[in-house]
């Protein structure tokens, strides 16, 4: 998983990208374009370099991605981003510029973006090979053809970034799985590649939810053998064929990047604007009712499993009693229903954005005894867990929040939770934020 991986991992699309806008806007003062609106036109390519970036997956390169695929990627974006650069003279009504001018811009760009592009890639490869930088550590299940030279890539290819750690061989008599899961654990691996030839469908299953439920990434060396109905990714290292069971939108660098700044921007926004003038009135109104703290802090389970604090508004008398509240429950006061029918009281967990604990819409964090018991009740559950934890979430808005009153609840919470995490997208966050809004001013059933 990419946040266990590496801390400076994430940075390294974004500093891409942040290279190639600086030299789209430094190469323009190198010629006589005549522009008259020079800082319109530093906007105009900055953004939509960036949408098209995005759209084109321009820095969604991977450690083992070739030459060719490199310069495709080059291609398709410089070939939009020339219809880009001469809409502007028509879009803008700019007629005084120089077309030949702007021609030899444009080739200057494409110079200088594939040299810094290849430049930046061989750095990157040379930190993995020569400082062990931005590792992944991999075993494989599997001794057969493709298993092997997959370990030779891993060996050889030292730039790819993968320590290989040990091959387990299923064929051999009284093989071990709960050794070999154990040796995942333990030595704390990053990637499981399976070779689905030796594997009956029930060691395959067992590997799946091994890995899921330990946030473990499986991917696959196919054959012709049937697997899940699931969405997989395929991509080749050199010439080994290699299958990704899940892949997962918000560990690609630039869609992190943007969900963070999203983050942050919304909770400034909150903070300064909602909080700072709404908390020093709701203190009030919690104290004259009930003495005690003005928050409540718990302990919850997000992104790795890892634990921290989650921030509410106090809504119910002081006890020592840490259960979560049940309809009718004696323990919260007349405010408390308020701030928590209108979801209020989970207004503080901005702080817990602002820090990076959690994000404004993931799933929603559980008590850490709640998780240690939902993961040994309900399969796959742990998947939640390979993003950070959200103040609202697909599953809230679409009817499971609140208390867990049967297994049905957690199951289909767990589910919609799991479409999330797969399908992930800003406009699917932007839209959640609307609803919750909406229900948070309607009142909710379940918001007790």
């Amino acid at each position: 998983m990419s946040s266990k991986i590496g801390r400076y991992s994430i940075y390294i699309k974004p500093i891409f990208g942040l290279i190639d806008v600086l030299i789209i806007n430094l190469a323009i003062s190198l010629f006589e374009i005549n522009i008259n609106q020079s800082i319109l036109f530093s906007i105009y390519i900055s953004v939509l370099w960036i949408i098209l970036s995005i759209k084109n997956k321009f820095y969604d390169i991977k450690r083992f991605s070739n030459v060719i695929q490199v310069l495709a990627a080059l291609i398709r974006q410089f070939l939009i981003f020339a219809l880009i650069l001469y809409a502007f003279i028509g879009f803008f009504k700019q007629p005084g510029i120089s077309r030949f001018e702007m021609a030899k811009y444009f080739i200057t760009i494409v110079g200088f973006v594939t040299f810094s592009k290849f430049l930046l890639l061989y750095l990157l490869s040379k930190y993995r090979e020569v400082f062990g930088g931005n590792i992944r550590r991999v075993v494989v299940i599997g001794d057969n053809k493709k298993t092997n030279q997959l370990i030779k890539i891993f060996k050889e290819k030292s730039e790819f970034g993968y320590k290989f750690q040990k091959k387990f061989c299923v064929r051999e008599n009284e093989f071990d799985w709960d050794s070999c899961f154990d040796y995942i654990v333990e030595n704390d691996i990053d990637e499981v590649y399976c070779s689905i030839a030796e594997l009956t469908n029930s060691q395959l299953r067992d590997v799946v939810t091994f890995t899921e439920n330990n946030l473990k990434i499986l991917k696959f060396i196919p054959d012709n053998k049937d697997i899940f109905t699931k969405k997989l990714v395929f991509n080749y290292y050199e010439y080994i064929p290699v299958l990704s069971f899940r892949e997962i939108p918000l560990d690609d660098s630039i869609n992190k990047f943007v969900k963070r700044t999203f983050d942050i921007a919304l909770s400034l926004f909150v903070l300064v604007g909602i909080l700072s003038w709404l908390t020093p009135l709701i203190a009030l109104l919690i104290q004259l009712e009930s003495r005690g703290p003005i928050f409540f802090k718990q302990r919850r389970n997000g992104l790795d499993y890892r634990e921290f604090y989650c921030y509410k508004y106090r809504s119910m008398k002081p006890s020592k009693s840490a259960n979560q509240a049940t309809k009718g429950d004696a323990r919260v006061t007349k405010i408390g229903k308020i701030i928590r029918r209108t979801s209020i009281d989970e207004l503080p967990q901005f702080l817990n954005v602002l820090k990076g604990d959690m994000s404004v819409v993931g799933p929603r964090p559980h008590m850490v005894k709640h998780n240690e018991e939902f993961a040994q009740r309900v399969d796959k559950f742990m998947v939640r867990h390979f993003v950070k934890p959200g103040i609202t979430g697909l599953a809230q808005v679409s009817g499971f929040r609140g208390e867990i009153e049967s297994n049905k609840d957690i199951i289909n919470r767990v589910k919609y939770d799991i479409f999330y995490v797969e399908n992930w997208s800003l406009l699917l966050d932007i839209k959640i934020v609307i609803i919750t809004i909406i229900n948070a001013i309607k009142g909710e059933e379940k918001a007790y």
